[in-house]
């Protein structure tokens, strides 16, 4: 199929463009480069424009068989000090892009979706029917999204996986390809540069929840994992398979603390540690029941959390000389 990842330069979207690659797909990437960055585009065509650019969606998506978005901001603390930013983007800006497609005839569109939608979730582990309630901008922003996929089902025909997935965490196990945030939030990456001294000590949001040990518990999920994923649903969705909304996770979940001992086991060096208060909007604990997704996709993670922390170490101790002698062929459309 010919394949449009837009925001394919950044973590989770550059993972999935070399796993769809891998699979036989002809891949390019539509990326804006606010967060994404251009050696993660090595190899395919990159097309550096915004999602609110209506007119160059238009030109990107025509002759393609589908999408795969994943250009949205992420962040939940900043969703809530910043929703203007994130209704803008993850809203109006995928609002755009959905009617692009609809323009230019594409009509299978796999959505980079999160756990974030519950809410505060009234079961766990999470199952793909539980009901959504988000508590904070960046859920509302991509649960209006899953709500305007299955409007454009019902009335125009597009057909969507909405991928609801957990924690991503982790980087290739070739160790070329990685996290990197230009303001680093994520727990394992945000510890790991505590270990090399680049920050000062991790930031543990909130010892006091109504957890065994009092810090937030989430299911990891590799990177790796995730991209696997998203190519299953795209096979799907080829096959004819209807639209749906599908839970990516592992099933397992780790307090912050948990994690911690096994990124000091794994690296041999102690994480300095700060707690402070609960940052506003996270959940106790979100923790996936993929059990609809085995059979629907066909698909389970097969990494664990050891492998994600692993993973995410030897990328985080080479990630500057990659980067840096990141030179291969990237043909940029402006």
């Amino acid at each position: 199929m010919r394949v449009l990842v837009l925001g394919g330069a950044g973590y989770v979207g550059s993972h999935t463009a070399r796993a769809l690659a891998r699979g036989g797909h002809d891949v390019t990437i539509y990326d804006n480069l606010s967060t994404g960055y251009a050696q993660f585009a090595t190899g395919f065509e990159l097309i550096v424009a915004d999602i609110r650019d209506r007119q160059r969606l238009l030109e990107a998506m025509r002759g393609r068989d589908a999408a795969l978005h994943f250009a949205a901001h992420a962040y939940v603390g900043e969703s809530v000090a910043e929703p203007r930013k994130y209704f803008d983007n993850n809203v109006e800006g995928s609002l755009c892009m959905l009617n692009a497609a609809l323009d230019a005839g594409v009509r299978n569109i796999v959505f980079s979706s999160t756990c974030a939608t519950y809410g505060i979730p009234e079961e766990i582990p999470i199952s793909d029917q539980t009901i959504q309630n988000p508590v904070n901008p960046y859920g509302a922003s991509k649960l209006f999204f899953e709500h305007a996929l299955k409007a454009y089902d019902r009335a125009y025909g597009v057909r969507s996986a909405a991928l609801r997935y957990f924690n991503a965490a982790g980087a290739d196990e070739s160790g070329e390809l990685g996290e990197i945030h230009k303001r680093e939030a994520r727990l394992i990456p945000a510890a790991l540069e505590a270990i090399l001294g680049q920050r000062n000590a991790l930031q543990v949001f909130g010892d006091d929840y109504p957890t065994p040990d009092g810090t937030c518990i989430r299911d990891y999920i590799h990177v790796s994992d995730l991209a696997d994923g998203h190519v299953k649903a795209l096979d799907y969705l080829q096959r004819g398979g209807e639209s749906t909304a599908l839970n990516l996770g592992t099933g397992r979940g780790y307090s912050v603390r948990e994690v911690i001992n096994c990124i000091e086991e794994v690296t041999g060096r102690k994480v300095p540690v700060r707690v402070a208060p609960r940052r506003p909007g996270d959940p106790p604990v979100l923790v996936a029941d993929p059990g609809r997704t085995y059979k629907v996709l066909d698909w389970r993670a097969q990494r664990d959390l050891d492998n994600i922390v692993r993973t995410a170490w030897n990328w985080c101790a080479n990630k500057d000389r990659i980067v840096a002698a990141a030179r291969g062929p990237v043909a940029i459309a402006e």
